[in-house]
């Protein structure tokens, strides 16, 4: 009874391990990869086959896998390097490369770790490049830099399956003795820029009151001429009209000598009279008035006025005729000084440009009123001189 328990043991046993081995060569037969994995397949040591995502069978104990290579992009960022530069300066520069690997087979048997293969060419060809600059150029060629080592990385990394896609420089720094001399430097160049915008600005406001106050003397100017003008064009009119006033209404005489009698205390009054003017027709007025009072005609010192026989009646005398005033007006006068006060502004923009300073539209509309219109260009249109003398009437 003892012989068959034993055998049936031992069957159960090879049967146990039969099951074992078939679940065991079921589970190395089935290969599933998942999505941007790429599987190297080697069988009996030798390279046999590259499987891409999805289902995958093997032959159990015959082909394995070598490794599993992820088909992503990757980044690495690399510790900084210490690089010398070509004016002997040691600065501290780290890198961070984005890669790809595009062939698995070379970048599992064409290199052992191709990682530490593109971080080491990373900082020879980097040391390379900063190398050859100083550092100024270093600090303001970022985009050179990357230019370059993406070159050279690409082209080195080819063969290794790996596809360089971009290099960046995440930061350059130099000594902190330089970073103070350089604020130092940048400190002094901003107060060198505020002191000559400062300076602009004080210029063209000083220019641009000289003009105003050019512009309003000239108006005023120009308002005083033609008050004058009027004032004097006024008195001859009022002189002329009554003068044609009394020789067309043939005043009487006595009315003349009463008129000439009237005046006599004005021309005497004030303190420095000391000469009195007496008219040619005085003795003439002195005979109309004792005349009138009853006087006879041809005594001494009496002239006789002509008889109204041999004088005859008197024509009647024809009336002055006044010309119309012309003057400038005043709205042409305003139109050319604010014609001329654009024209200096353009010249103190102009001299402001001139001077270095880049031209800033944004600091010239800061100087004009709110709401006022933007000046033309100017035209190179010369002010009108200011002299003394009135304009001559436009015709």
């Amino acid at each position: 009874m003892s012989d068959p328990s034993a055998g049936t043991i031992v069957l159960w046993i090879v049967i146990l391990a039969l099951v074992i081995f078939v679940v065991v060569a079921l589970f190395k037969m089935v290969r599933v990869v998942p999505q941007a994995t790429a599987l190297i397949i080697e069988r009996l040591g030798r390279y046999r086959h590259t499987f891409e995502p999805g289902l995958h069978w093997l032959v159990p104990f015959i082909d394995r896998v070598r490794a599993g290579v992820d088909l992503r992009e990757q980044v690495v960022s690399f510790a900084p390097q210490p690089v010398i530069t070509s004016d002997n300066l040691v600065v501290s520069i780290d890198t961070v490369i984005y890669f790809q690997v595009t062939e698995p087979k070379s970048a599992v048997y064409e290199i052992a770790n191709y990682i530490t293969g593109i971080e080491q060419l990373t900082v020879t060809t980097l040391r390379n490049v900063v190398g050859s600059m100083d550092l100024e150029q270093t600090l303001t060629s970022r985009d050179q830099i990357n230019g370059q080592l993406r070159g050279v990385l690409d082209e080195a990394t080819g063969r290794w399956g790996v596809r360089v896609n971009r290099v960046e420089l995440k930061s350059i720094e130099p000594p902190a003795s330089v970073q103070g001399a350089m604020e130092q430097q940048m400190r002094a160049e901003r107060d060198r820029r505020a002191t000559i915008l400062t300076a602009e600005g004080v210029k063209q406001s000083q220019i641009l009151t000289a003009e105003g106050e050019k512009q309003s003397q000239i108006l005023r100017a120009e308002g005083n001429a033609q008050a004058a003008i009027l004032t004097a064009e006024g008195e001859a009119r009022a002189i002329l009209q009554v003068f044609d006033a009394i020789h067309q209404g043939d005043a009487d005489p006595k009315l003349l000598a009463y008129q000439y009698l009237q005046m006599l205390p004005q021309i005497a009054n004030g303190n420095a009279s000391k000469l009195w003017v007496v008219p040619t027709e005085f003795t003439a007025a002195l005979g109309s008035i004792a005349q009138g009072f009853g006087g006879v005609p041809g005594t001494p010192g009496i002239p006789t006025p002509p008889s109204a026989e041999g004088e005859g009646e008197r024509p009647p005398r024809p009336r002055t005729a006044f010309p119309e005033t012309a003057l400038t007006d005043p709205g042409e006068a305003l139109a050319e000084a604010r014609r001329q006060a654009e024209a200096a502004t353009a010249d103190a923009t102009s001299a402001g440009t001139r001077s270095g300073a880049p031209f800033d539209p944004s600091a010239e509309r800061g100087q004009r009123p709110a709401g006022g219109p933007t000046p033309p260009p100017s035209t190179g249109t010369p002010p009108r001189p200011v002299t003394g003398e009135p304009e001559e009437p436009q015709q």
